[in-house]
């Protein structure tokens, strides 16, 4: 299976694991699953890092690398993907959180999610 991770999932793996779920811990351990991170989440940090968000206090280009040094792929932000976002209800208005969803809809991922709003949207989102 391959998962995309939503921000904040990225953000605790390397900074603050213990906010992890068990079930997420156990999802990202499984060697069978192929871990992604959008350029979105990364471009997500820099802005919300940018303004001062407490929660958003991390070092993109640190993050970035550390990913990739642990195996996560890199998923770019494509045409199809921010078209797909055009088709998705307005049940969250985050564009990052709404173009995730989409990159997870058009790849066939499963979107890891701790975020509650985001996982309404159901189809491939499994809130961990």
């Amino acid at each position: 299976m391959k998962f995309l991770l939503d921000t904040h999932l990225l953000i605790w793996a390397a900074n603050e694991p213990d906010k992890l779920s068990a079930k997420a811990r156990s999802l990202m351990s499984n060697p069978e699953h192929g871990l992604f991170f959008s350029a979105a989440s990364i471009w997500e940090i820099v802005i919300k890092s940018g303004l001062g968000r407490d929660d958003f206090k991390v070092d993109a280009s640190l993050l970035r690398r550390g990913l990739t040094d642990n195996d996560y792929t890199e998923l770019p932000v494509t045409s199809a993907h921010a078209v797909f976002v055009a088709s998705l209800p307005l049940i969250h208005k985050d564009p990052f959180d709404r173009i995730l969803i989409a990159q997870a809809t058009v790849e066939g991922f499963a979107l890891l999610t701790a975020d509650r709003t985001v996982a309404m949207y159901g189809g491939p989102i499994e809130w961990v």
